[in-house]
């Protein structure tokens, strides 16, 4: 297992004594910053609504050969650390701008503390991703922490610039596919997580290690 039990402790007080998570938010491509929608210490949210067609709030307006994109937040918090100097000059893509401090919820909480203990998927690239199809009709059937997977199998595909590119699963040993990270289709940034997966035999113990989490987070 990649978590001891002993670390869990310390990971939970971590989390109660700063149970938030900080998004930076970086410029898409190059441009001036031409209006702040926004101040330090706003509120923002992120998309809503069913299939998220609502959009989140707007943060800033990056302009390019005179055509103007505005920046809106993907996920709810606080605006600190709001770039204000960087009003009316040339920006280069990837620059922060500003960042949003996310209040992390008893889902979450798992979420962050199941990267240290499963084998993470990474996003090679900024890009959006959906599961394998085999991999999709085997969840639906067997539902998460059921499905096994093997190394070699192919667990995503990433479409990028009208390019389909499969992904494999690449560790030894009897895997079970235990959490997604990702909602398909969505656009997912490089190197942010995907997939989750478990050995078989420490399923018992992580299924401990999320009570422990829920008896801890029950305000959440």
């Amino acid at each position: 297992m990649k978590i001891e039990y002993q670390n869990l402790n310390l990971m939970l007080q971590k989390f109660k004594a700063n149970p938030y998570k900080i998004y930076p938010v970086l410029t898409p491509h190059t441009g001036y910053i031409k209006e702040f929608k926004v101040k330090e210490g706003d509120t923002v949210r992120g998309p809503s609504g069913k299939w998220l067609e609502k959009p989140g709030s707007p943060l800033f307006v990056l302009e390019r050969e005179k055509n103007q994109k505005i920046i809106r937040a993907k996920i709810n918090g606080i605006v600190q650390n709001l770039r204000t100097d960087l009003l009316n000059k040339f920006v280069e893509a990837e620059e922060t701008i500003l960042e949003i401090k996310h209040p992390l919820s008893q889902k979450e909480i798992i979420s962050e503390i199941l990267l240290f203990a499963l084998y993470i998927i990474k996003a090679p690239e900024t890009a959006r991703y959906i599961l394998s199809p085999a991999l999709a009709s085997r969840l639906e059937k067997q539902g998460l922490g059921k499905v096994k997977v093997k190394k070699g199998e192919e667990v995503l595909i990433m479409t990028f610039m009208k390019r389909e590119t499969p992904i494999y699963f690449s560790e030894d040993g009897n895997f079970v596919l235990y959490h997604i990270y990702f909602t398909p289709f969505q656009l997912v940034e490089r190197d942010q997580p995907l997939l989750g997966f478990c050995q078989e035999e420490d399923l018992p113990y992580l299924q401990k290690i999320i009570e422990r989490i829920k008896e801890e987070w029950s305000d959440f």
